[in-house]
């Protein structure tokens, strides 16, 4: 995955209405805990970008952090484990993978428990010893 040409103005522009002020918040909230200026990655709005290399010689570039409006719900790139932090218990309503969290909408989770995993995902994936930060 890398970044693309495409601005962030025009996958902004495609949005469906009832998301564009959730990722407009997302991206904000995105932008203060990275300090970085967000990218488009394909479909996903990244910020920063990591190179990674797994023991199994997979490698690649992505994201420190990223989100995606997707048809089922609006997806947050976090970290390479989510289930280590125990901020999914109280952050409400959400469904989540390996490294990805999906909320339906930003009034199903508390926003304060939200910032605060994703302010440990960006720190976390900082740490690992399989990642390098390129910018």
């Amino acid at each position: 995955m890398d970044i693309t040409n495409t601005s962030i103005q025009s996958y902004m522009e495609q949005l469906p209405k009832d998301r564009y002020d959730a990722i407009t918040y997302l991206i904000n909230e995105m932008k203060q805990i990275t300090q970085r200026e967000p990218k488009l990655w394909g479909t996903i709005v990244g910020f920063g970008k990591l190179y990674y290399k797994y023991k199994t010689g997979n490698d690649g570039y992505m994201p420190i952090l990223g989100l995606s409006s997707r048809k089922q719900a609006i997806t947050l790139y976090l970290t390479f484990d989510i289930e280590q932090y125990a901020e999914l218990n109280t952050l409400g309503k959400c469904t989540y993978g390996k490294g990805c969290l999906y909320l339906k909408k930003l009034s199903d989770v508390d926003l304060n428990v939200l910032k605060v995993l994703m302010q440990k995902a960006y720190v976390d994936a900082l740490k690992y010893d399989f990642v390098t930060l390129i910018e």
